[in-house]
């Protein structure tokens, strides 16, 4: 059974409200074919974000007769999916837990109860993220779940939100969501979630809980509902957001052809996450640094089982990643088609199916992966959880470049081949990272391809990206030219430490950086001798006016106060100016 799509639940809304309401932003005109020869600039030293273990993501519904298959672990392993949602979308606001039923009386297939996904996904090596009932479940069934999940079975269930897109209840016209409150409107969700909160996190008070907003610039952001005096998101926050761990949107960017779908990521993300940036600073208080934001479904509405997907789903989680989501959650691993209506495109058939695995009867064997399944593996290749996603341009709005720095120095970069007709030739430079001469290691997914392959090929300054296909370069740093010596004075829950650098090449340094990862929870809070700057476990430092210049044999130190609370062990690698340091 399908869950009902967003293109459905948008196509209710217009219905219901017989007007057109702003539910995606207008399009722009697909960009002109660009020159094949594209410029890519990497600055290794300036961090993004580190990738969160739950940064890929998908969803899984309790109707799929197939979540739970023994195969499938080894798929969302494959795929690196550190997070998987459930129990399902819209049926999360009718689902009973304990009886494993839909109160609609929606179909619930067997071997889909929460001990069996508990299973799949840990099998797999991801975690959880369970929406609670809100539509028509209590506080003390949200936490007679918490209970059983964490106390009684141990699973260690950290993410949970409360309901799914609770405004679409009614209280704006369009009545997709399951809601039996006597009241619909924002303020008695935010008031109605305070109550979750207290009751779970009674039971539990490590876990984190998320509130549903409505995602800026779509319906219904910006209307102010019966019974609110603001809109959803201003009302819902003003409420609770100084209780809450994180919020949640969702995005499903409408596009106008494959040109216009394959600019969203960069025509829509920055901008909406800044608004939900804004919105957790205007209202979390002091707790706002750690208010996490969490993107529990997203796909794109059109070409979904075809090659443009494929480059949009890593476009969508890294861009996402980029700016400070710590989890993007596709949905979903299966979907379903109605196996009508279907079109070509690009040589392949899209059966309107948002499932990045097949599940119907006209699409290929059960569980074959689509394009959205590889071009998501494809971030496997280029980082891993706590790797540093670092800044990358790209001179063409026809290529979108990513790149990462490993905890090893190493430093990665996937390049995403918008244009359908011409291989992209590009010339990639570096700043904070020297890359070795030898030739690198690449990995490739091309259009319409069913696997992912590897070569040495090219250089780290120079690389061919074929035709809506995705690369991705391994490049590791030049062989070492200095040596790191790390003390430290530690005392339970701080540190001082001192870094001192030597320059071990025959030649003057004119301006340096130094990057490292704390191996554990270590907190820079003051520092001399350099300009530092932390993301999470990485750490850059750099030069100031008077230490810049390190002759040769020469060494400058630096220092730095921190604080840690479970861990304070010493960073296990270092890299000066893009090159791998020795210690001590």
């Amino acid at each position: 059974m399908r869950a009902l799509t967003f293109r459905q639940r948008m196509t209710a809304v217009a219905a219901t409200l017989s007007l057109a309401v702003a539910c995606a932003v207008t399009a722009a005109a697909p960009p002109a074919a660009a020159d094949s020869a594209v410029s890519v600039s990497v600055d290794a030293a300036q961090q993004l974000a580190v990738i969160p273990s739950t940064g890929v993501g998908v969803n899984e519904a309790v109707y799929d007769p197939h979540m739970n298959s023994s195969d499938i672990p080894g798929l969302l392993s494959g795929a690196g999916m550190g997070a998987v949602r459930y129990p399902g979308g819209s049926y999360a606001d009718g689902y009973h837990w304990q009886t494993n039923t839909e109160q609609g009386g929606g179909y619930v297939a067997p071997n889909t109860d929460f001990d069996a996904f508990m299973g799949t996904v840990r099998a797999a090596g991801a975690q959880p993220i369970i929406t609670a009932n809100y539509g028509s479940g209590t506080p003390q069934e949200a936490a007679a779940w918490v209970q059983y999940a964490n106390v009684t079975k141990g699973y260690g269930v950290k993410y949970w939100e409360i309901g799914n897109e609770v405004y679409g209840n009614g209280e704006y016209g369009a009545t997709w969501e399951t809601d039996t409150h006597s009241s619909h409107s924002a303020t008695t969700y935010a008031n109605n979630l305070l109550q979750y909160v207290s009751a779970m996190k009674a039971v539990d008070p490590s876990i984190k809980i998320g509130v549903v907003l409505t995602t800026p610039g779509f319906w219904p952001d910006g209307i102010v509902g019966p019974g609110d005096s603001m809109d959803w998101n201003h009302t819902v926050l003003s409420i609770a957001g100084s209780k809450i761990d994180y919020v949640i949107v969702h995005t499903y960017p409408d596009s106008t052809s494959e040109a216009d779908l394959l600019g969203k990521p960069q025509a829509l993300i920055p901008g909406i996450a800044g608004s939900v940036h804004a919105l957790i600073n205007q209202y979390a208080g002091t707790n706002a640094p750690n208010v996490g934001i969490a993107v529990t479904e997203a796909n794109a509405t059109s070409y979904r089982d075809t090659a443009p997907n494929g480059l949009f789903a890593p476009d969508e989680y890294l861009t996402w990643m980029e700016n400070g989501a710590f989890t993007t959650d596709w949905w979903a691993l299966h979907n379903g088609s109605s196996c009508s209506g279907l079109t070509t495109v690009d040589g392949a058939t899209d059966y309107n199916d948002y499932g990045m695995l097949a599940s119907s009867s006209c699409e290929p064997p059960q569980d074959t992966p689509f394009p959205a399944y590889y071009g998501t593996q494809m971030i496997t290749k280029l980082g891993s959880p706590g790797d540093t996603l670092v800044k990358a341009a790209s001179s063409s709005s026809l290529l979108s470049a990513h790149a990462v720095r490993r905890a090893d120095g190493d430093v990665d970069v996937m390049l995403i081949n918008k244009d359908p007709n011409n291989t992209a030739t590009v010339s990639l430079s570096y700043a904070g990272f020297t890359p070795s001469s030898g030739t690198p290691t690449v990995y490739s997914y091309l259009e319409n391809a069913h696997s992912i392959g590897s070569a040495q090929s090219g250089s780290a300054t120079t690389q061919t990206v074929p035709a809506y296909g995705i690369t991705v370069v391994q490049m590791h740093p030049t062989s070492a030219s200095c040596r790191v010596v790390y003390n430290k004075n530690e005392w339970n829950g701080g540190v001082v430490g001192s870094v001192t650098i030597t320059n071990t090449s025959g030649s003057q340094v004119n301006g340096w950086d130094l990057g490292f990862n704390f191996a554990g929870d270590t907190n820079v809070t003051k520092f001399w001798s350099a300009t530092v700057s932390q993301s999470g476990p990485s750490v850059n430092a750099g030069n100031v006016s008077y230490d810049a210049a390190i002759a040769p044999g020469g060494s400058v130190q630096w220092g730095f106060q921190a604080t840690w609370s479970s861990s304070d062990a010493d960073p296990s690698a270092f890299w000066f100016n893009g090159a791998a340091c020795s210690i001590g």
